[in-house]
Parts: C-alpha cells; structure tokens; sequence
C-alpha cells in the first residue's frame, strides 16, 4: 500500500485556514447575538410605526373633514404628516440597529436647506395656500377684488388662486401675495351694496335729485327694495356734488353653469342704475358737469 506524504507547509496552510474558517464562524456567532435582539427590535419598531402612521394619518385626515376644510388642504397637510412621520420612523430604526443618525440628520437638514432655497417663493405661495384654505377669506363663488383684480372666483388651489373677470379672462394670483394682500369679498354677506358715484352741478336741487335718483334706482328690476338703497353726498369738490349710490342686489349662490351670474347681476345694476338715474335726472333738468362718472373696476 502506497502511502502520499503531504509536505508539511500544505498542512501547515490548511491549519491556518481552518482556524481562520472558526475564527471567522465564532465572529458571525457573536455578532448574531449582539444583533440579533437589534435587528429583531428593528424590524417591530418598522412595522408597529407602520401601522401607528396610517392610524394617527387616518384620524387627521377624519379631523380635518369634521372642520370641513378643503380636500386639496387635506390632501395636502395629509402628506405633510405622513412624510415627516416616516423620516421619523426611518432614523428610530437606524438609531436602534447602532448606526449613527448625526449624518443622516445632517443630511436631511442640508436637503431642506437646499430646497427651501430653491423654492422660496413656491414655499410662500404653498404657505399662503394653506392659510387662504384654513382662514377661508373667501370660497369658490365669491366675488372679489384682490391685487387689483375683480372677479368671480373659480378655483382656490394650494399654489393658486383663479379668478374669472367680467371680460371672461382667467387670472391666477399667487397665494403667497394674496394671502398678505387686501381682499375684499362682495358676497360674503346676504346682499351687495353697488357704488356708483354720480355728480351733480351746485346749482340743482340736492333734495330733489336724491329722490329722483332713489325712485331711479327702485325702478331697476334686480335693485333690492328692503334694504333700500342708500344715497349721500360723499364729496363736494371745485366743480360738482357727488352724490355716492347704493343699490342692493340679492347674493346668490355659486353655479358652476354659469359662473359670473353674480358678477352679470352686478354690472347690470351698475350700468343700468347709472342710465336710469341720468335720464330722470335730464327729466327734472337735474344738470351734472362735463366730468365723469366714476366708474368701478
């Protein structure tokens, strides 16, 4: 029988090597038992955090519907809570497995830097937008005179603000400077008052074009008969009285079919009290000046 003689470095080798495999084998050990309840702690944490994201998510959103705001608001401020409630929860669970989550905040915190800075001004119109839909200064269908513009509203979005103008022209205002601005709404109330603004010459019968112009402005067909319209001298300047007009009209609800209904009745009103008055006014030889009227925009 014929024996194979293994040199002594071959053997020495495989010893190394062997004891290298054990050594290697007695690490993983240990470190599955350092990490084991880490990973373990890990893994519950996710899916516990999981599942509290999506109930306290849930119960915002129910919140925020019980105080009817706005489902684009909802959406919105929704996915805000969601987000940072999951960042939340991913640096819980490195911070549980022993990596260290000072970078990661840097990181985070560099990221937010970065793209507040990117978008400063879509960050302001969004943070108008959240205003605008949670104060509700004015809702779809009002209309209002905001950053010179007069119009029917149409759509409040989180950035925008759509109007829609008596010369049916579509104007998207920013929410950032809306928010800041000047609103004035015309229909947040039951009626609406509509200025109009008439001269007269200092030589007519004051008293009698008041009651020229009141009987004037009954007459108009969309002009409110309780409350009465309104009339006074507003301004007495080198060349004219002016008298300051206000008719109501009735407010009435938004239709999406017809949009500037509201606006519609207003010009009406607007337009016709003036020809009205200025014809009863000619009827009692009521003179106004060569100026002109005022009218609104």
């Amino acid at each position: 029988m014929v024996f194979l003689q293994v040199p002594n470095e071959v053997l020495k080798a495989t010893g190394k090597e062997a004891v290298n495999v054990f050594d290697w084998v007695s690490q993983l050990k240990s470190m599955a038992v350092d990490y084991a309840p880490k990973i373990v702690a890990a893994i519950l944490i996710y899916f516990i955090g999981t599942w509290v994201i999506k109930w306290v998510t849930k119960a915002f959103v129910s919140i925020m519907k019980k105080r009817e705001l706005d489902h684009s608001l909802q959406s919105f401020l929704a996915s805000i809570i969601k987000v940072g409630l999951l960042v939340l929860l991913f640096l819980t669970v490195i911070s549980i497995l022993g990596i260290n989550i000072t970078s990661f905040a840097a990181l985070l915190a560099g990221a937010g830097l970065a793209i507040g800075a990117a978008l400063n001004g879509s960050l302001g119109n969004l943070a108008g937008g959240v205003m605008i839909l949670i104060l509700k200064p004015f809702k779809v269908g009002d209309l209002i005179k905001a950053q010179d513009y007069f119009g029917v509203v149409t759509e409040i979005g989180i950035v925008n603000t759509v109007l829609l103008t008596g010369s049916n022209q579509t104007v998207i205002l920013p929410n950032g400077a809306l928010s800041t601005g000047v609103i004035t709404n015309y229909t947040s109330q039951e009626n609406l008052v509509v200025d109009i603004k008439i001269p007269i010459d200092y030589s007519a019968d004051l008293d009698l074009a008041k009651k020229v112009a009141i009987e004037a402005m009954l007459s108009h067909p969309k002009v409110l008969k309780d409350p009465a319209p309104s009339i006074a001298v507003v301004e007495m300047n080198t060349s004219a009285i002016v008298l300051g007009l206000g008719p109501r009209i009735k407010v009435k609800p938004y239709a999406e079919n017809n949009p500037r209904e509201m606006q519609g009745d207003y010009g009406d009103v607007f337009v016709g009290v003036i020809e009205r008055v200025q014809r009863a006014f000619a009827l009692n030889h009521i003179s106004s000046p060569t100026g002109s009227i005022k009218v609104f925009k």
